[in-house]
C-alpha cells in the first residue's frame, strides 16, 4: 500500500478516534439500563447501523462538496470544529439511557447522527472524494473506539496534548479542503507556494488560539 492511499487512511482513523469519544459515551449511556445479554446487541447493532449511516452521509457529502465554494465552506466550518475542539466539550447528559433493545438502538443510531456531523464533514475531507477509503477508515477506527473509548478519553483527559493533536488534524484536513475547492485553486496558481505552507499556517493559527483561550479562561 503506497503512501498517497495510506495517509488519507490514516487521517481518518485519527479523526475518527479524536472526535469518536462522545459517540461511545453516547453508546454506554444508552444501552447501560438493558439486561447483560441485551446490552452488546444493543452496541452491536447499534453501532453497526450508526456506521451505516456516516458511510451513506459521508457519500452524500462527498457528492454535495463537489459544488462549487462548497469545499471552502466546509474547510472553514472544520477549523471552527477544530477550535470548538479545543475549547469546549461535547454535551452528553441529554442522552437517556434506554430499558428496551430497540429504545437504545434508536438512540444509538440517532444520537450518532446529530453528533457525528463534524466526523462526517471531517472524513469526507480527509477522504478527497474516495468512498473506499471512508469504508476502510470506519471499519478500522469503529472497534477501536467501541472498545477502547475509555482509554482514549482518559489519556485525552491526562494528556492535553492530544486533544490539540486532535485538532491539529482537523486544522489540516481543513486546509486541504479548502485548497482543493476548484474557485480557491484558481485563485492561488498566482501564489502557488501558498499551497504548501497554508495547510501548516491553518494549523499553527487553531493550536495558538485555542492554547491562549485556554490560558486566559484558566487565568480568571
Amino acid at each position: 500500500m503506497n503512501w498517497d492511499l495510506l495517509e488519507p487512511i490514516l487521517i481518518i482513523i485519527s479523526i475518527d478516534i479524536i472526535l469518536g469519544g462522545d459517540n461511545a459515551v453516547v453508546i454506554a449511556l444508552a444501552s447501560r439500563n438493558l439486561p447483560e445479554h441485551q446490552r452488546n446487541k444493543a452496541i452491536f447493532i447499534g453501532t453497526g447501523l450508526a456506521v451505516a449511516s456516516r458511510v451513506v452521509l459521508t457519500t452524500v457529502a462527498l457528492y454535495l462538496l463537489a459544488i462549487p465554494y462548497l469545499r471552502l465552506i466546509g474547510g472553514l466550518l472544520l477549523i471552527y470544529i477544530a477550535i470548538k475542539l479545543l475549547i469546549n466539550e461535547e454535551d452528553t447528559t441529554s442522552i437517556k439511557s434506554s430499558d428496551s433493545l430497540l429504545s437504545a438502538i434508536k438512540t444509538i443510531v440517532f444520537a450518532d447522527i446529530v453528533m457525528g456531523f463534524d466526523n462526517v464533514l471531517a472524513i469526507a475531507g480527509a477522504s478527497h472524494g474516495n468512498v473506499t477509503l471512508v469504508v476502510m477508515g470506519l471499519l478500522i477506527s469503529v472497534p477501536i473506539i467501541i472498545w477502547g473509548s475509555r482509554i482514549i478519553l482518559k489519556l485525552m483527559e491526562k494528556f492535553p496534548i492530544l486533544v490539540y493533536i486532535g485538532a491539529g488534524i482537523l486544522a489540516f484536513t481543513a486546509a486541504e479542503m479548502i485548497l482543493e475547492d476548484p474557485h480557491v485553486e484558481e485563485w492561488i496558481h498566482v501564489i502557488a507556494p501558498i499551497m504548501t505552507v497554508f495547510p501548516f499556517v491553518v494549523v499553527l493559527v487553531t493550536i495558538m488560539f485555542g492554547y491562549f483561550y485556554n490560558k486566559q479562561v484558566a487565568e480568571k
